[in-house]
């Protein structure tokens, strides 16, 4: 009797068949243990070896000599410690277009309250149509819980931070208590950006499992906007130079606070790695109209791989400026020309792109990994709606 489904991570299951996808749980469960395992050899007993000796004897005493062969190189496979792992993407744009178009329509129809069920079944698509080591990703987040966390954001964030804004003007307030009330509004608006970046963060990982193990961000929101908000003040502070320590420092805690059930990731790369490479691209912007940007990120993406570790195992990334420019570029003029309607197809190319230009080298234990779901809500991911944290907050 299990208590989870392994495969979709349904949590009421009351007997040997999931509820929600239908799977045998004893079945599914034994072809991953099989899965696992991989093909082994067959042993022989000790009585078809004994069986097998003397007629190995008489063939041999009867048999003229062999002819003289020729050796012939074994290749060997490669060992755990250098084999390379990739996710791959098994979907189509097409079949993304399909799911897109009735999502925009049905989200018309309802005045904008499907935009949650939309962007769940986007995020389900995609996920269940990405591969690794033969198993696909599943997303088993709801339309419901989004909504909530949005209503959420709503009442204890956008409305104070609009109401602050707002009542100078209405009420007609002296210069002191206006500056205090825009003071407020700023100080709330510092607390609503960091909060949203990790409650995202926290929400899709959480919602997120891979051979029916969760992922999860185990870190303390508190921690996360003091780092956000002191690294920040150091950026302005520094007319932005301290810019690639504070990038390195955020991924830094995202990435050793995150696990897979009982696993963890680990960094660690150094912030100060980056700044000359980051001078050097602000000094090359005004010859190269912007570009060295593209150059500066795709060193930071390898960088970052590099620095990243799961278990025994690091990830590594190939990732080119001039690539990296191309398709951020030619995705730009796509959606442009076709008015958004190439998003799936698009989408699907940048899926493609950075699955091709990613692995994970080195011994995996996957066998020893343990299911350690969190319980987390949608709150953070309703924040990270006001600011369209899909385009890069997260």
């Amino acid at each position: 009797m299990a208590d989870t489904c392994p495969k979709c991570g349904f949590g009421e299951v009351g007997s040997d068949r999931c509820l929600q996808c239908g799977v045998v749980i004893a079945l599914y469960t034994a072809s991953l243990e099989k899965l696992r395992r991989g093909p082994q050899a067959p042993v022989p007993t000790p009585f078809t070896a004994r069986a097998a000796a003397p007629t190995a004897v008489a063939a041999n005493a009867s048999a003229p000599p062999p002819p003289a062969t020729v050796s012939v190189p074994v290749l060997t496979p490669p060992t755990a410690a250098s084999r390379s792992r990739r996710a791959r993407f098994m979907g189509a744009g097409s079949a993304l277009f399909g799911i897109h178009v009735v999502n925009v329509l049905v989200t018309l129809v309802t005045l904008g309250i499907y935009f949650f069920w939309a962007k769940v079944k986007v995020r389900a698509y995609l996920l269940s149509e990405t591969e690794f080591e033969g198993d696909r990703f599943a997303y088993h987040g709801t339309g419901r819980e989004m909504l909530i966390g949005f209503l959420k954001a709503l009442v204890f964030f956008f409305i104070p931070i609009t109401l602050l804004n707002l009542l100078p003007e209405l009420l007609g307030v002296s210069e002191v208590v206006r500056a205090a009330l825009m003071f407020g509004a700023y100080s709330l608006a510092s607390f609503f950006v960091p909060m949203a970046m990790i409650g995202a963060r926290r929400y899709r990982l959480s919602r997120t499992s891979w051979r029916g193990i969760r992922f999860s961000l185990r870190a303390k929101t508190w921690d996360f906007v003091r780092l956000w908000t002191w690294n920040t003040f150091l950026v302005v502070l520094t007319f932005g130079l301290f810019y690639p320590v504070y990038i390195t420092r955020r991924h830094d805690f995202m990435t050793r606070h995150m696990w897979f059930g009982s696993q963890r990731f680990g960094f660690d790369g150094r912030g100060r790695d980056l700044f000359w490479p980051f001078v050097g691209m602000l000094l090359l912007i005004p010859c190269t109209l912007g570009l060295s940007w593209f150059w500066f990120s795709a060193k930071k993406a390898r960088y970052f791989a590099a620095h990243t570790t799961f278990g025994g195992a690091r990830f590594a990334s190939t990732l080119g400026a001039l690539p990296l420019a191309w398709l951020t570029l030619s995705n730009f003029v796509g959606l442009v020309l076709t008015l958004g309607l190439a998003w799936p197809w698009l989408s699907v190319r940048s899926l493609h792109f950075a699955y091709v230009n990613l692995s994970l080298q080195g011994p995996l234990a996957l066998d020893s990994i343990t299911q350690q779901a969190q319980t987390v809500s949608a709150t953070g991911e309703g924040l990270a709606g006001f600011l369209d944290a899909d385009l890069g907050l997260t």
